[in-house]
């Protein structure tokens, strides 16, 4: 590896997935994580400070700034993804209290503070609903200046989650997102079609789970309540690295084949709000031709994802004692 790290900041909704990303942002040594700003999605915001600030005590992170976000969507009320991430949104693992607090600023102006004085432009990566990006984009336009690329994980060319076609962040918060279109920076789509495909294999997640280092070790057990793997104490707690990858996908770009597509948010009420219509078309359609268009982004949006390379990539960061 060479030159200097890249300069990132993360905003989340720790979160299972979140947590592994936040694992692994800390420990690769090619990511200067400067800060990391906190919103309402898998859990309540109060609940994503704590599990944050635990995630980054549990990873023997430096003292880094934590501020809270949005407690709530732009126009909707919060909606969980308890399901899915549990009670308290880390797997109800039973982790410690952490000791450390969080920041005496809120997240848009801790977001801004941090992209205005880093010496080199920063990636944001949000991995969450984008309530915070959103409101940052609205009230404080002069930091796209010193935004080298934002690396979203949301949206999907495919299938959905949360929805038939809606992927949860999306979802969560539509207008959000669609403020995201027009932020005026390079945007990479890391959505659920590359999210779903990087899993580690059950035995190495019981291996990790053995770790005697406490920050693997947490990767272990996170990786095991994944949905991928319903049963952790089963025969297979394979896990997937969700939110993992698009951190790696910051580290080693190389690892995602992407393809510069428009994409669009669906805003309108009913089963398609929340989807991010992407154009896969070799040409215009009749809507084109007849003036009938939405507003479209260019977006580099990740196709294919190396798996193994992934695994690989976050494993040597995470957990390097396991080779």
């Amino acid at each position: 590896m060479t030159g200097q790290p890249i300069p990132v900041i993360i905003d989340c909704d720790t979160g299972v997935d979140d947590a592994l990303a936040l694992l692994f942002a800390v420990r690769h040594p090619g990511l200067d994580l400067r800060a990391v700003t906190c919103v309402a999605g898998n859990t309540d915001v109060d609940g994503v400070v704590r599990n944050t600030l635990t995630v980054l005590e549990q990873a023997g992170a430096p003292d880094l700034p934590v501020a809270r976000g949005a407690a709530r969507p732009l126009i909707e009320e919060a909606r969980s993804a308890r399901h899915v991430h549990g009670h308290d949104g880390m797997g109800d693992l039973g982790l410690p209290v952490p000791t450390r607090t969080p920041v005496d600023l809120d997240a848009v102006s801790l977001l801004r503070r941090e992209i205005l004085a880093s010496p080199r432009p920063v990636t944001l990566i949000p991995t969450a609903p984008l309530t915070n990006i959103a409101l940052l984009l609205r009230s404080h336009p002069e930091v796209v200046g010193n935004i080298e690329r934002i690396m979203w994980m949301g949206g999907a060319v495919a299938c959905g989650n949360a929805s038939s076609v809606a992927e949860f962040n999306v979802w969560h918060d539509p207008e959000a997102a669609a403020i995201l279109l027009t932020a005026g920076v390079p945007i990479t789509m890391y959505g659920l079609d590359v999210f779903t495909q990087v899993v580690v294999a059950g035995d190495v997640v019981r291996r990790l789970r053995a770790d005697a280092e406490p920050g693997a070790r947490l990767a272990g057990e996170l990786l095991a309540h994944r949905p991928s793997a319903p049963d952790p104490d089963g025969d297979d707690p394979a896990g997937g690295l969700g939110d993992a990858g698009a951190v790696c996908a910051v580290a080693d770009p190389g690892g995602i084949t992407t393809r510069r597509l428009p994409v669009e948010v669906s805003l309108a009420p009913g089963p398609g709000r929340g989807q991010t219509l992407v154009d896969r078309r070799p040409r215009i359609g009749e809507a084109e031709l007849h003036g009938d268009t939405g507003r479209t982004t260019l977006l580099d949006v990740a196709l294919e994802v190396d798996v193994p390379r992934y695994v690989e990539l976050y494993l040597g960061a995470v957990a390097p004692g396991l080779r």
